[in-house]
């Protein structure tokens, strides 16, 4: 019995990603029945579990901000592909973009900064993060997010969308800052990125284990794209059964964006969590914010170069409803991160914004 456990415990970060990927190919153009919904869905949250864990062991290996910039990456790439895929299958999604990004922005923003915050505090009087990386990346979301989502909302361009023009300037300027911020987070300021020690010291990588050979961290980089893959797919192979989920309760059809954006932040989430409980503050704010700057980076250039074939609206300005919430985000953001440090009440300020995210995509 105790071969067994060890074996299962040692093996099943490998074994779930895969058996995801057959579950996502065997699936794929099947009609779920209550039985396989439930099956995808715990293969889903096994799958979220592994790949948390392999992304541990690449961070672990190349150290920060590296490894929190591939998970933030990874994650993201799949996230485009699975918008496209979307706004490529006929149904009408002028929106999607749009409502996936201001997703992401506010999940990463305020539910996974806010938990952060909360986890990280509760082991000491005040959270302890660099304040000159931190803030880097909060200008970085809030010129992107101004740009990409608040500025096609006041253009003389009818409706809330860019001109052919104004969206290659937005693509090329989205472009631009998520390069400088990728220089300055891994090669001009890595320092600004690192985890710091209780007196403010920037802490260079963990002493209290070996790093993992270069094989263990190859092979788990493979397996986190793999689990990636599987998480994006198997969360598109739900979305029905959730999409029938919130029509039953009444909620608006766009609430179905704002699960499935949950779905595919959760390896990030989570991550982000188990960082912060080892007063690892710095971490969760590179992997929260980066995905932030990730998600609109790479999805508002990848939207502009699919446009050219794809037909119908792009509507990439937020409602204002939608601009008042980015707004008080970036405020009371910068209030959070500029100090460097942070206290309980500012994680569950953050986590109320969060909130009111939710409640006012359920009632808009």
């Amino acid at each position: 019995m105790k071969g067994i456990t060890t074996w299962i415990t040692r093996f099943w970060p490998v074994v779930v990603p895969i058996l995801g990927v057959f579950l996502l190919i065997a699936c794929w153009n099947a009609e779920l029945g209550p039985f396989l919904v439930a099956l995808v869905a715990i293969v889903l949250a096994g799958t979220v579990l592994a790949a948390v864990q392999h992304a541990e062991v690449v961070a672990h290996k190349v150290g920060e901000p590296f490894g929190s910039l591939v998970l933030a990456v990874a994650v993201t790439v799949i996230e485009v592909a699975l918008i496209v895929t979307l706004m490529t299958s006929g149904k009408d999604a002028s929106t999607l973009a749009r409502d996936t990004v201001f997703s992401a922005v506010m999940i990463t923003m305020n539910g996974i900064v806010g938990l952060s915050l909360l986890l990280s505090s509760s082991r000491s009087t005040s959270s302890k993060f660099n304040a000159q990386g931190s803030g880097a990346a909060l200008a970085t979301v809030a010129a992107m997010a101004t740009l990409t989502m608040v500025l096609p909302t006041f253009t003389e361009t009818p409706g809330p969308q860019f001109s052919p023009s104004q969206l290659v300037f937005a693509a090329v300027a989205s472009v631009a800052l998520y390069a400088m911020f990728v220089f300055t987070q891994t090669i001009a300021h890595r320092d600004y990125f690192l985890p710091v020690t209780s007196k403010g010291k920037p802490l260079d990588e963990d002493s209290h284990a070996d790093r993992p050979s270069t094989r263990t961290a190859l092979i788990s980089l493979g397996l986190l794209l793999v689990a990636l893959v599987a998480v994006v797919g198997l969360a598109k192979l739900e979305s029905p059964s959730i999409e029938r989920g919130v029509a039953a309760i009444g909620f608006p059809q766009s609430f179905v964006g704002v699960v499935i954006a949950l779905l595919v932040l959760l390896p990030e989430g989570i991550a982000a969590a188990k960082a912060a409980v080892r007063n690892r503050m710095q971490t969760s704010l590179n992997l929260a914010l980066g995905s932030a700057i990730a998600s609109i980076g790479l999805t508002i250039p990848s939207i502009a170069i699919a446009s050219i074939w794809l037909t119908g609206p792009l509507h990439l300005g937020l409602g204002a409803s939608q601009i008042v919430l980015l707004a008080l985000t970036v405020g009371v953001s910068i209030l959070t991160l500029m100090p460097g440090r942070a206290v309980r009440l500012q994680g569950g300020i953050h986590l109320v914004l969060f909130a009111a995210f939710v409640f006012l995509s359920i009632a808009p």
